[in-house]
Order: structure tokens, then C-alpha cells, then sequence
């Protein structure tokens, strides 16, 4: 069965950085697309990043472009977030996503980890 483990959340200060990490299980991880979406207080959850099978294409929502990177490791079956100057509109439960397409993972991926809290203050 397909796991994805968040790890990495934790509280910070504006202008920090932060590294997400997600180790995934149950399926062929070279094969999917992998990304991460985030749901802050009150709020529907939001793309925020995804990376293709290979680490060849990457996307990005338009508020975390320049700040944050997405990669990955397919040989640790890892996918990791870096997240430089954090915003305190950055604030979210941030959840590992994965999907076949990169295309899915912008709308409904398929998969979904526990998620992760990255709380930034000022």
C-alpha cells in the first residue's frame, strides 16, 4: 500500500529557511511524478510544487517560485521541499502529493501523505 511520510515541519521565523522531507513506500517512486500541496488555517488546500519521475521538470505556484525548490533522491525513494525566506503567509500543514502525471499533482493528486506543520512567524 502506498505510504508518504512527511517529515521536517516545524516553527520558524520569517526570512528562515526550512527543508520538507517525504520518504515514500508501497510503490515504483522512479515512475511517479512526486510534489506537495499545503492547507493553511481555514483554508482549501493549494499546489505548491511538483517534480517529474525524472527530476527533469519541475513547477511551481506563482507565490512560492524563487523561494522554494522541490527535488528528489529516487535511489532513498525521497522527496524533499526546500523553503527559503519563509513567509508568514508560508503558515500550512504541507503535504506530500504523488501522481503519475506532474499535470495531476496541480489538481488532484492521487496520493496523499499525513502532512507536516510549518508555522512562521514574524
Amino acid at each position: 500500500q502506498v505510504q508518504l511520510v512527511e517529515s521536517g515541519g516545524r516553527w520558524v521565523q520569517a526570512g528562515d529557511s526550512l527543508r520538507l522531507s517525504c520518504v515514500a513506500s508501497g510503490f515504483t517512486f522512479s515512475s511517479w511524478s512526486m510534489g506537495w500541496s499545503r492547507q493553511a488555517p481555514g483554508q482549501e488546500r493549494e499546489f505548491v510544487a511538483a517534480i517529474s519521475w525524472s527530476g527533469g521538470s519541475t513547477d511551481y505556484a506563482d507565490s512560492v517560485t524563487g523561494r522554494f525548490t522541490i527535488s528528489r533522491d529516487n535511489s532513498n525513494n525521497t522527496v524533499f521541499l526546500q523553503m527559503n525566506s519563509l513567509k508568514v503567509e508560508d503558515t500550512a500543514v504541507y503535504y506530500c502529493t504523488a501522481d503519475r502525471y506532474v499535470y495531476g499533482l496541480r489538481t488532484r493528486p492521487e496520493h496523499w501523505g499525513q502532512g507536516t506543520q510549518v508555522t512562521v512567524s514574524s
